[in-house]
């Protein structure tokens, strides 16, 4: 129950904003890019019980979060006159899963950090400054070294800030939270004969914080 509350709002904005190019307008829009980088936090903690050599489950049930780093990706989209847009969102970080504490947290492996997202935005303009909202749903993908990608559907919500520097260049910082959707009732990170884990969690959270330059054409 303590995810309910939070999914529901999550899941009753995406499709308002998903809808938004639906209802534009027919005049012109301009499509736009927009690269961008930040910095990845919340932990993404979730639990696991570690399974043996047989792949039998142990007694080792342990928490495991995606250490907080830097992330970089791109916006592609399309601007609409609601005011709003469409948008592919693919975001990369590259980090480390680690269990344990905050002080002293062991190392487990490497981890490569996909979102790959469509979404949409909804404006509230001020002259040049534009306060937006935004939601998107796609999949998440983990991916350690030497063991198995695994891909996960994963929603976003967010709002940020939007500034006009000229009629086709804008800069833009938002803040943006993921919740990846973990199987409770399967395996992850394998290879050809074992695999690491058993998930005992349901959902993955993690922010980020973005800073960015968008460009319309």
């Amino acid at each position: 129950m303590k995810y309910a509350n939070r999914l529901f709002v999550i899941a009753s904005l995406l499709p308002a904003t998903l809808a938004l190019p639906l209802e534009a307008k027919t005049e012109k829009t301009d499509m736009f890019i927009a690269p961008f980088g930040g910095y990845s936090f919340g932990g993404g903690q979730f639990e696991i019980n570690q399974l043996d050599d047989n792949n039998q489950e142990t007694d080792n049930t342990q928490e495991i979060g995606v250490e907080e780093s830097s992330h970089y990706g791109f916006i592609l989209g399309i601007n609409t006159n609601d005011p709003g847009n469409m948008y592919l969102l693919y975001s990369r970080q590259s980090s480390e899963l680690k269990s344990g504490g905050l002080f002293t947290p062991d190392f487990l492996t490497s981890l490569d950090l996909d979102y790959i997202h469509l979404g949409g935005t909804l404006y509230f303009p001020s002259g040049d400054l534009l306060p937006y909202i935004t939601a998107s749903a796609g999949v998440t993908r983990m991916m350690p070294d030497e063991w198995s990608t695994e891909t996960r559907f994963s929603m976003g919500i967010g709002g940020g800030v939007e500034y006009n520097l000229a009629s086709n260049f804008a800069l833009f910082a938002d803040i943006r939270g993921y919740a990846t959707f973990i199987n409770s009732d399967n395996t992850l990170f394998c290879n050809e004969n074992e695999c690491l884990w058993h998930v005992t969690s349901d959902l993955m959270w993690q922010a980020q914080a973005n800073l960015g330059l968008k460009i319309s054409f």
